[in-house]
């Protein structure tokens, strides 16, 4: 083993890696790299190249192991058919867990087999690999896969649960079973692991710790681009569950008051038709500038040049951009729910409004744009909060301990 890395050899599972949504998965396994950890990277589908902009989503792609990739080649299903067979026992536990653990209907059982199938290529390729642990993110698809691949393989298993979109069908996932066979559930927040203990068997509640998505507060450390109190940013999937279209309606009244008013919207997505027909009908074109999708690199740039961001979700996590956005020093308006309140604190990093309020989010936007001073001092405070508790480095050191031997530390964390 390389003196570089020192630990044993883990494998990172996520249904796309690189994307431009989910870089905080990129950081965490930079993070883990750093503390001396060998981590292979393994996604069930490449993305595709709008997702590569920075060098290290690019070192990323050459790096990582693609399963539906792989599964394309006859050879390698065959390979991995045989690595099932010889080991009799344990694919027929994997299948009969596939079909105990799958939805209602034909679709569904399906869908359970091609997750059996792409877990017997992973699985082989993973114990060719010398793997000590598997790591999934997200507790949907990719999961699945996870679990079966350790029933396949013996490897243990772990998993990040996010949400909110697992606890909208958390029978469909069951994530109850999911909890019980895992080594550890890591949770983003309290918010999530209470939602994780509706489901699971309370003697499985012990296994499910806090461990916070992050950043790289040096990297958002950079003084500010001169900010003049007249932009707003967001930042995040242009889809329907972001509330894009509360704030544009919100950025309309605020821009009557203030014709100077500017709004950046960061990313792309389903919706940029219909957001870009709504801004048009609003009549605030001249005020809006949709950038697409952006590296890590250019974001932060972005943020550096804005002086409010804003994030006016239906439903969410805790936003990985909420703490970016911090670490820049940006006061940040976000919607009261799920595990927001547990980042944002209101009149001392930003401010929480009603979901769909357009009135509330137009009041807070124009309040905030109109106080420097309240500004800077939230911003301050969001720095102070983002290095304390959403740094990526003591996130994943905590993470590398809990894959190391979960039962060594029972009270660093819930």
């Amino acid at each position: 083993m390389s003196e570089q890395f020192s630990k044993p050899r883990i494998a990172y599972l996520t249904s796309e890696y690189p994307a431009v949504s989910h870089t905080f998965i990129l950081r965490e396994v930079e993070a883990l790299r750093r503390l001396g950890r060998d981590v292979l990277t393994c996604s069930i589908r490449q993305t595709g190249p709008e997702h590569h902009r920075g060098p290290s989503e690019q070192a990323a792609v050459k790096d990582t192991f693609y399963v539906l990739k792989s599964a394309k080649s006859p050879l390698n299903l065959l390979a991995s058919l045989a690595y099932g067979l010889s080991r009799p026992k344990q694919l027929w536990n994997a299948i009969r867990l596939a079909f105990s653990t799958r939805p209602a209907g034909i679709k569904a059982l399906i869908y359970q087999m091609i997750y059996l199938v792409e877990a017997l290529v992973l699985a082989r390729h993973l114990s060719s690999q010398n793997i000590h642990h598997l790591h999934n993110h997200f507790g949907n698809s990719s999961c699945t896969v996870a679990m079966l691949v350790s029933t396949l393989s013996g490897i243990p298993f772990s998993y990040t649960m996010h949400g909110p979109s697992i606890f909208f069908e958390p029978r469909r996932w069951r994530i109850d079973e999911k909890i019980a066979r895992a080594q550890f559930v890591a949770c983003i927040s309290h918010f999530c692991r209470s939602q994780g203990m509706i489901f699971a068997d309370p003697a499985h509640w012990d296994r499910m710790r806090i461990v916070h998505c992050g950043v790289e507060p040096a990297k958002y450390a950079e003084p500010r681009t001169a900010p003049q109190g007249k932009t707003m940013i967001f930042v995040g999937r242009l889809a329907a569950v972001k509330g894009v279209r509360v704030l544009i309606e919100a950025f309309a009244e605020v821009q009557k008051a203030d014709p100077e008013a500017r709004l950046v919207l960061v990313g792309d997505g389903p919706e940029r038709g219909d957001i870009e027909s709504y801004i048009a009908e609003l009549g605030c074109e001249d005020g809006v500038r949709l950038a697409g999708y952006l590296s890590q690199d250019e974001v932060a740039e972005e943020l550096r040049a804005a002086d409010l961001f804003v994030l006016p979700s239906f439903a969410e996590g805790v936003p990985v951009v909420l703490m970016e956005a911090l670490a820049s020093g940006l006061p940040v308006i976000a919607t009261r729910i799920a595990g927001i309140g547990e980042l944002v604190t209101p009149g001392e990093t930003g401010e929480l409004v009603a979901p769909g309020d357009v009135a509330g989010l137009t009041t807070a936007i124009t309040t905030l744009l109109n106080d420097a001073d309240m500004r800077n001092k939230m911003g301050e405070n969001g720095r102070i909060r983002v290095e304390a508790d959403y740094n990526i480095d003591r996130e994943a050191a905590w993470l590398d301990r809990l894959v190391t031997d979960l039962n060594e530390t029972p009270t660093l964390r819930p």
